[in-house]
């Protein structure tokens, strides 16, 4: 039998309880665990925590349209022990390792999510191969490489200076890149290590090299995820009422002045034909809005939005209010918001979201962040996931 091990543990100095933090719509360990279950070589898929909160989260996984997706899912326990930040990962598979029954093992780890189901598969049926221990995943790296002396002088360790290599005849290394190795239980047990004997090396894509370690990273592997299309968003067909904040979000926040002292801001056309879009297929739009400007009113009768709330000092009162008028609850909203006075209404509705360029915290919070920055086509990207569900 060849099973997943996942080990996921609450504490993390970098960024607190990341594990399950939000990734493009679903927790950072939602995506491993979505590889691991559509490996067509393992047979269960083991989630190992400390947390509760963890364990209620992948639990939820479990429910609604994607129950069948993870059906191989087991959450167990681990001891406070394997979980501190003084343990090696090498003693929570051989904790794993002395309770429960396996052939093999694949070790994934939570800041890879980049994983596929497929890059798991290639892994399986390298390891199958004859004279194979162990199998980890690498990727592939050419740059030049240089290290310092004893006496501080640095030399090329990996080509020779005076032969500079084009990149295209340069061999270049493998670089482990953490997201999976496979080894027996058997040579597990003997070794004390994660790969031992005769190793292989499986090559994921370049996008892959990089974990989620710090909050640098996180901005990073969302980009290319987004890229890659790999987002997920809870089901939407229950959508009714799409709102909006302005500036941050239908403009780029910016406020421009002429010389004789006329505001001006930026939209984007693209906008315009989302919020058609929407209309078209039946969803009402609308602006929720702190200031009180006739510009916004304009722009509003151009998009022919459904509502316009401005000067709203509350707009979670504000929003309670059109949700009243509407007969629709809060779940029925879409809500696009970029700063803190928009966060209330972002905790509540049913859908929540911001631009690429919003405060960080914000991003935190969301159940989607867009590709596009305030005033380049948000509320279009947001009317096109919506109309997925339509």
């Amino acid at each position: 039998m060849n099973v997943a091990f996942i080990p996921v543990r609450g504490g993390s100095k970098s960024i607190p309880l990341k594990n399950i933090k939000k990734l493009n719509g679903k927790p950072l360990v939602y995506w491993v665990v979505r590889a691991a279950c559509e490996c067509k070589y393992l047979d269960v898929v083991y989630v190992a925590t400390d947390s509760e909160e963890i364990r209620k989260t992948v639990e939820n996984f479990q429910k609604g349209k994607e129950a069948d997706l993870f059906a191989k899912v087991q959450v167990i326990g681990r001891s406070a022990e394997s979980a501190s930040d003084m343990a090696s990962t090498e003693f929570a598979m051989l904790e794993f390792a002395e309770l429960y029954d396996f052939d093999a093992v694949a070790l994934i780890q939570a800041t890879s999510p980049l994983l596929s189901g497929e890059d798991l598969n290639r892994g399986f049926e390298m390891f199958s191969e004859l004279g194979t221990d162990s199998v980890l995943s690498v990727v592939p790296q050419k740059r030049f490489i240089w290290k310092r002396d004893k006496n501080g002088n640095a030399y090329a360790s990996n080509y020779d200076v005076f032969h500079r290599p084009r990149r295209q005849e340069f061999e270049g290394y493998l670089v482990e890149n953490g997201a999976f190795y496979i080894t027996s239980k058997e040579d597990l047990l003997k070794s004390q290590n994660r790969v031992s004997g005769n190793i292989k090396a499986v090559e994921m894509s370049e996008d892959t090299f990089l974990e989620i370690d710090e909050p640098n990273d996180w901005l990073i592997i969302e980009t290319l995820m987004k890229k890659k299309g790999m987002f997920a968003t809870q089901d939407l067909s229950k959508i009714k009422l799409l709102l909006t904040d302005c500036d941050g979000c239908l403009t780029d926040g910016g406020m421009y002045y002429s010389e004789f002292g006329d505001e001006m801001k930026k939209f984007n056309t693209k906008d315009g034909m989302g919020f058609q879009m929407l209309r078209e297929h039946g969803i009402k739009t609308g602006i929720v809005t702190g200031e009180e400007r006739e510009l916004n009113r304009r722009r509003a009768e151009k998009l022919k939005v459904d509502i316009l709330k401005q000067g709203c000092s509350d707009k979670v009162q504000v929003v309670e209010n059109i949700c009243k008028e509407l007969g629709i609850v809060w779940e029925n909203i879409a809500y696009i918001g970029d700063d803190c006075n928009d966060l209330e209404v972002l905790k509540r509705v049913g859908f929540s979201c911001c631009p690429a360029n919003a405060l960080q915290y914000i991003c935190e919070q969301v159940d989607y962040v867009t590709c596009a920055k305030g005033g380049e086509g948000v509320i279009r990207e947001v009317a096109e996931l919506i109309l997925q569900f339509c």
